[in-house]
């Protein structure tokens, strides 16, 4: 990321009286309304593996290369050696920033043999060596990790609560904006290992890796910033080849323009039904279950972006890309000699390959590579299993404000788990935040075993109420007339209406209608 003129410090924040500093850790400088306060120390806290090391290097790394400002990394745990092998795994080259001045890695391992008598254990001599540091390399940031480590021989409270105290009371007084990394037992437990660090710092960073179902979660919450404003609850995030990414999902308005432009489905009845097709940079989920054909619209709709010389990505998360190449060619779609003219994009996964935070970060890399003008998800329903109704919802908010955001259309379906009948689509947890939804499903008629399709929503947009009956050929969809000598479709119990019965209805309301029009 390039700055134009890069400062560090939140100029909004200053009006207000606290200066923060921006961390340029994506999406972190959004939840915490511009960064860490400056001069200050923040913990961060979490069990191990849930990304505290990597935050506080991540940190000092951007401030060195984005805004000039020299760092300190202090660890107790982790040797120099290790700190530099991990980081150049995030493409970070401490080594030449090292060689530079600009970062110096204080290694304060604890003594081994440990101390004999607690109540005289203090940080003064450790104290005394990051304070050198930072006049010595003038540094503005210092990170250190972790502190749990040095203290763990102790069972003290007190002289713990005392001796961080007078370390981050020294750091304020030589203005150094510091993170300070500690472990907690419990996810959700109590806030640090010992209970005190989190009353001795002035702000308090907690990350958690939660198994939900059969994958982990990784989020992050603000306890407090003092004297300052931040944004509240737990924010997803990832770990990516360039570092932590958090999704700010809380943090996104519904600002986006809205198109008047319409592109088509691919299915000329289908753009007929819609009133001319869909909107450009609208959302369509089609729902229904397995085998109605959810897919083959998803691939007529790809197949017309290609056609007309846009680029469009699939992600698919149930079927192979053998497979989904081979059912294309069944319906005349060539998805391959799309791929190779570089029109289309095919990216198959197992839902359970990754957590939903690592799927989104995926998708949203993709297009900002690919540059599609059509994005289609198949199925959302397989990234649904084994996951919160939260975390999925916050997932597919992700994905539709990603994408609204880059004025793309998307089409996504939904698998639902009833074959017959009526089912509901606000089960998904997804239905408000569409733009259209596709209901496709089966009905028994005369015997036989039909697909039956609707619009059941379009925003912003005049659309055909009928439920029609839905035919798959070798061409692809046939969408036929309206099951109009029936009722009861949506229920999969439909009973047929004899001619002079419907006549008889119309008569009746006729009648109604004069007789209203006599009294008034």
């Amino acid at each position: 990321m390039t700055q134009t003129n890069p400062s560090a410090l939140d100029t909004h924040s200053a009006t207000l009286g606290v200066q923060k500093i921006r961390t340029m850790i994506e999406g972190f400088d959004d939840i915490s309304h511009g960064g860490l306060p400056t001069g200050r120390t923040t913990l961060v806290s979490g069990t191990s593996g849930t990304g505290k090391t990597l935050f506080s290097i991540q940190f000092l790394y951007h401030g060195i290369t984005q805004f000039d400002e020299p760092g300190i990394f202090v660890t107790f745990e982790e040797s120099p050696a290790d700190v530099i092998k991990n980081a150049h795994s995030f493409g970070w080259d401490l080594q030449k920033l090292i060689d530079e001045g600009k970062l110096f890695i204080l290694d304060a391992s604890p003594d081994p043999e440990g101390q004999d008598v607690i109540g005289n254990f203090d940080l003064s001599a450790l104290i005394e060596r990051i304070q050198y540091a930072i006049r010595k390399y003038k540094a503005r940031r210092v990170s250190i990790d972790s502190v749990t480590a040095v203290f763990q021989q102790y069972d003290a409270v007190s002289v713990v609560r005392r001796e961080i105290f007078r370390l981050v009371a020294r750091l304020k007084q030589v203005g150094a904006t510091t993170i300070m990394t500690t472990e907690r037992i419990e996810e959700y437990g109590p806030v640090a290992r010992f209970g005190v660090e989190e009353f001795v710092s002035d702000n308090v960073v907690i990350v958690r890796n939660v198994l939900e179902g059969e994958r982990r979660r990784r989020t992050m919450e603000i306890l407090k910033l003092r004297g300052t404003t931040h944004m509240k609850g737990e924010y997803p995030f990832t770990i990516t080849p360039s570092g932590i990414n958090i999704f700010p999902l809380g943090a996104m308005r519904l600002t986006q323009r809205s198109s008047n432009t319409r592109v088509s489905s691919g299915v000329k009845k289908l753009d007929e039904m819609c009133g001319g097709g869909f909107f450009k940079d609208s959302i369509i989920l089609a729902t229904g279950a397995t085998g109605t054909g959810k897919t083959l619209l998803v691939s007529k709709f790809l197949q017309d972006a290609c056609n007309v010389g846009e680029r469009a990505i699939l992600f698919a998360y149930e079927e192979s890309r053998a497979q989904l190449s081979r059912n294309a060619y069944s319906w005349g779609i060539d998805f391959e000699d799309l791929e190779q003219k570089g029109l289309l994009k095919i990216l198959c996964a197992y839902p359970e390959s990754a957590g939903l935070e690592d799927h989104l970060q995926l998708i949203k890399s993709e297009i900002a590579e690919f540059k599609p003008s059509r994005i289609a998800i198949d199925s959302l329903s397989a990234l649904a299993r084994g996951v919160s109704n939260n975390a999925f919802r916050q997932f597919v908010i992700g994905v539709t404000g990603f994408a609204k955001q880059e004025e793309i259309t998307g089409f996504f379906t939904n698998t639902t788990d009833q074959f017959m009948g009526s089912h509901s689509i606000t089960d998904s947890h997804i239905s408000t935040i569409t733009d259209t939804i596709l209901m496709l499903q089966y009905v028994e008629i005369r015997g036989e075993m039909a697909r039956a399709i609707n619009v059941f929503k379009m925003r912003g947009s005049w659309h055909d109420k009928g439920i029609r009956e839905y035919t798959i050929s070798a061409q692809g969809p046939e969408i036929k007339d309206s099951f109009r000598n029936f009722e009861r479709i949506i229920s999969g119990s439909p009973s047929r209406i004899a001619v002079d019965e419907k006549n008889e209805l119309s008569r009746i309301v006729r009648g109604f209608q004069e007789k209203g029009d006599e009294e008034s």
